[in-house]
């Protein structure tokens, strides 16, 4: 290969991991006197819960050591490791935590350990965190690691307080990504990539202070990582940066919307929950609509219908509202984009529309709906489940254009145009999401309340089996030694002794 040669980094391989413990949304909806049908449509299936041997840390090392199996991975050309999460315990160490569980396990399996050579970041910026150390790995190949191999994994725990709005779109687990510099599956673009990012106040946060505050988790008996939210703001700034990302890459890729909708092959929206990435697209696609001249009759007919005027949805394609400056003032709960917004929603019930998500946002979708919210891993999960569902049902995807969209509160958000490689079957046979699902354990609603809120939970028995497990927590304070807090971590092969 020339050394002026353009470089496409990419992913190679997948893996995923959640913990057995599942609410089934269903159930949920009885105990909570919630309408199912509308949970179904907007949310999803179910979430998984993590049980008490597990944390964040134990999930992603059990997604990297899947992958390193799944893939034959040779631990030692292994240069990056790197952890996106929001759900942190420990604000001093981060991915070497993992890498201090898959050493010991690979010992344990006959294998040699990560080299030692190995950077080790974490990456925090709520759910973006998987993408941006997906970019940081993607980086390292293409440049100082190139004869290197790197991992990243995205880990999360989404939990919100029970009779909370978001309580239905919890959720945990783990993915994990091997990045190559010729890679085996998907070659990703970062050259052509859109980002946005911009100050939004208490869109979503978890701040410190409020596990000093009594009225915060007053519930709950346990340590607790309850966001601090409020639902109809950060739905604003949700489709606000998704939107200026995504258009961003436009200009990079030099494409007019509606003509970019149609020729992309798959896309891939964080998904905190079902409905969402699909309110995001019904918004893309009319500001798209008000930014071509070619589709003014279908505009018009979707703002008289709507309510409003083309010119209000015209001016807001080119305003700049200021979210925080709103917050400020008093005014978080009103939309910035109001016209666009009830056009959008008139859009959503077109069959045109309904067929045109079926196309480019149907790949792995149903297979989602199962997972909760993942936080910084809804994103890959998504893509893996899709890959998993192309290479079962024998689509033909090389070449074909594919873009992924990340989104964290706060915030900021990433567009990044992908294509699948020739080849990706073989890779995508070994992402096991279906596998990953199995053997899930139902909770019935006392147990779900008592792991909730930290009681003890009646007549649950659930060992960790051939995975990571917390088997201590330190509880040394003294000058000469301390581990006050301090987990200590074993992988569990087989059955766990009784």
């Amino acid at each position: 290969m020339s050394d002026n040669a353009p470089v496409r980094p990419g992913i190679s391989g997948m893996s995923l991991y959640v913990p057995a413990l599942r609410v089934p949304l269903e159930a949920w909806c009885e105990w909570t006197g919630n309408p199912w049908e509308k949970v179904r449509n907007v949310v999803g299936r179910s979430f998984r819960v993590p049980a008490r041997h597990e944390n964040v840390y134990t999930m992603a090392a059990n997604a990297v050591l899947r992958l390193i199996r799944s893939y034959d991975i040779d631990p030692r050309r292994v240069g990056f490791l790197g952890l996106g999460t929001e759900s942190s315990t420990d604000n001093a160490a981060g991915a070497v935590i993992v890498r201090g569980m898959v050493d010991r396990a690979l010992e344990e399996l006959g294998l040699p350990r990560l080299a030692r050579q190995l950077e080790v970041p974490e990456f925090k910026h709520a759910c973006l965190g998987g993408v941006y150390a997906l970019k940081s790995a993607l980086r390292y190949v293409s440049c100082d690691g190139a004869d290197k191999l790197a991992i990243v994994v995205a880990a999360d725990v989404a939990e919100y307080e029970r009779g909370s709005t978001g309580e239905q779109t919890q959720g945990a687990g783990a993915v994990a990504m091997l990045i190559e510099r010729d890679p085996k599956m998907l070659a990703v673009d970062l050259r052509r990539a859109g980002s946005a990012s911009d100050y939004r106040g208490p869109d979503f946060r978890k701040p410190f202070a409020r596990h000093f505050h009594e009225a915060y988790a007053e519930r709950t008996k346990r340590m607790s990582d309850f966001p601090v939210f409020s639902g109809r703001y950060s739905t604003f700034a949700y489709l606000d940066e998704t939107v200026h990302a995504v258009e961003a890459m436009l200009e990079r890729v030099d494409a007019r919307a509606g003509q970019f909708y149609r020729d992309v092959r798959a896309l891939f929206f964080h998904r905190p929950y079902h409905h969402m990435p699909i309110q995001a697209m019904s918004f893309l696609y009319v500001r798209g609509l008000a930014r071509s001249d070619r589709h003014e009759e279908e505009l018009r007919l979707l703002c008289e219908e709507a309510g409003v005027e083309v010119s209000a949805v015209l001016a807001e394609t080119t305003s700049l509202p200021d979210l925080y400056a709103r917050v400020l003032d008093g005014k978080a709960d009103e939309d910035p984009y109001a016209a666009t917004s009830a056009v959008a929603a008139v859009l959503r019930k077109r069959s045109n529309f309904r067929e045109l998500l079926a196309q480019k946002m149907g790949l792995g979708s149903e297979g989602a709906r199962d997972l909760g919210n993942l936080y910084s891993a809804a994103l890959p999960a998504w893509i893996a489940a899709g890959f998993e569902e192309a290479v079962q049902t024998g689509k033909e995807l090389a070449g074909s254009p594919m873009v992924m969209v990340g989104y964290g509160s706060g915030d900021a958000a990433e567009a990044i145009p992908m294509e699948p490689v020739p080849g990706w079957e073989a890779a995508a046979r070994r992402i096991g999401f279906a596998q990953a699902l199995e053997g899930a354990v139902d909770l019935t609603r006392e147990q779900y309340e008592a792991l909730h809120d930290g009681r003890a939970v009646p007549a649950l028995l659930v060992e960790p089996r051939d995975e990571f497990a917390i088997l201590r927590v330190g509880e040394t304070y003294e000058q000469t030694f301390q581990d006050l807090g301090v987990e200590y971590y074993g992988y569990v092969r087989g059955a766990a002794a009784e």
